[in-house]
């Protein structure tokens, strides 16, 4: 529709759209930066901004020390993704994204927090154990791979509930894979 109302914008767009898609088809077992991947988060935050308008209120507060850091390909975007879709989309008003990355001593935590709707505990218990069929199967798909990647004492947190919104937590070591001898 904006091809009509707004052409320009329209075109930005189109571009910022193939911008993801050229990211999404790499390598998934690939890692990145988080620097890397906060510019995918920046680049789908753009494409939600022109969807969701005026609704979504975001704010970024990222450790440059963090930036290098290592991480799994597609960590932290399916989890903000996960925020706009299933969280603030559904509330009625304007939501707040909060993403802030920061330096805990030998780990990196980034959280990814929102006010919107939460997510009933009986349903994310059956999403991160497997066991139920869930919209949320893209979190238990991160978790699974940073704990994979660096090993069971890494992965996800999650703090939520209905109508108290969602607070997911991503720890991480400092450390590459490959300075510490882990899988890939």
């Amino acid at each position: 529709s904006l091809v009509m109302s707004d052409p320009v914008l329209a075109r930005s767009m189109i571009a910022k759209f193939s911008e993801f898609l050229r990211a999404a088809f790499r390598e998934q077992t690939d890692l990145t930066t988080v620097a890397e991947e906060l510019g995918l988060v920046e680049t789908s935050l753009d494409l939600e901004r022109v969807r969701i308008g005026e609704r979504l209120d975001v704010q970024l507060n990222i450790a440059h020390e963090v930036l290098p850091v290592r991480l799994p390909f597609l960590t932290v975007q399916p989890i903000v993704e996960n925020a706009i879709r299933h969280g603030l989309a559904a509330k009625a008003g304007p939501g707040r994204l909060c993403i802030e990355a920061e330096d805990a001593g030998p780990e990196v935590a980034i959280v990814v927090e929102d006010d919107g709707v939460g997510i009933d505990a009986d349903a994310l218990e059956k999403a991160l154990s497997g066991t139920g069929s869930s919209s949320h199967v893209g979190i238990l798909a991160v978790d699974t791979r940073l704990r994979h990647t660096f090993g069971p004492e890494y992965g996800l947190t999650i703090l939520t509930g209905a109508d108290a919104g969602t607070k997911m937590t991503i720890r991480l070591p400092k450390a590459a894979p490959t300075d510490r001898g882990l899988r890939r």
